[in-house]
This record gives structure tokens, C-alpha cells and sequence, in this order.
């Protein structure tokens, strides 16, 4: 739960709506809000990217970790579903690129200015995205690794 001045910091200065782990902000304040935190409040530890499928839009989620205090905060922002792309945060913290390229590759959700935007876990001619709530689960996922007990 971030701490009082700083949630109204980020509501005045970017709209932010308090969420139980932080803060939900729009695609446009994104970044501004991500430097606001490193800079201002030293929330310089990028832990994670994760999205969340849900009906009306996805939601991405980055995660920051403030190592002189050991504070957490998620800064939440929509992405619409006709048009899933956001802007990389990999100019603000450079340990998301792989955390955006795994969303990226289980959402399909894209990462415009991101410097290395190749699938991560999945093969190039893969079909679809995992993770999504319309991915059909009848099919075969893709690559498995061979199984030397099954040889």
C-alpha cells in the first residue's frame, strides 16, 4: 500500500486510482508516473511485468521494489483488447525487457519502442497467445522439450 503523500503525488500529478497493491494509472502517464517513482521516491528495482485477461480490456502490471526501504509498488494501466500496445517501460527500467517480451509472448500484447520484440518462451511460428481467455486449449501449445523417458 504506498503511503499517503505518495498516492496523492500520483493522483494529482497523473490521475492514479489507489488499487490494493498501487496504483492503476492511464497508458499516457504511464512512464511519466514509472520516472515520478524512480526519481522522486527510489523505486529503483524493477521486479516484474505479469497482464491479466479480463473481459473489457487486459491489464498490465509492473511491479517496483524501493531496496533502501523495501517497499513494493504495482503500477497498473489498460490495455484495450482491439488494440492491445502500450509503450515499453525498458527506457525508464531496463530490467523489464524480459518481463514485457514474456507478456508479450503470452498476451500478444505489444511494447511499442521495446529493443528486443522476439517471442521468449514460445517458437516464431507459433500460433496465439497462452494466456489469453479466447485461446483455444484444444490445440497442441507448441514446442515441449523432449522427454528422454518417453525415447
Amino acid at each position: 500500500m504506498p503511503a499517503a503523500e505518495l498516492l496523492q503525488t500520483l493522483q494529482s500529478r497523473y490521475g492514479a486510482r489507489e488499487f490494493a497493491l498501487g496504483v492503476e494509472v492511464g497508458p499516457e502517464a504511464l512512464l511519466a508516473c514509472l520516472r515520478t517513482l524512480r526519481d522522486d521516491y527510489g523505486y529503483n528495482f524493477y521486479m516484474a511485468a505479469s497482464a491479466t485477461d479480463r473481459q473489457e480490456a487486459f491489464e498490465v502490471v509492473h511491479g517496483l521494489r524501493n531496496i533502501a526501504s523495501a517497499e513494493e509498488i504495482f503500477v497498473k494501466v489498460a490495455v484495450p483488447r482491439e488494440r492491445p500496445e502500450i509503450e515499453s517501460v525498458t527506457a525508464v527500467f531496463a530490467g523489464a525487457e524480459w518481463h514485457e517480451r514474456e507478456v508479450m509472448d503470452l498476451f500478444g500484447i505489444l511494447f511499442r519502442s521495446h529493443p528486443d520484440p522476439r517471442r521468449i518462451l514460445l517458437p516464431d511460428e507459433y500460433q496465439g497467445h497462452p494466456l489469453r481467455k479466447d485461446f483455444a486449449m484444444d490445440r497442441p501449445w507448441g514446442y515441449r522439450p523432449p522427454n528422454p523417458k518417453e525415447e
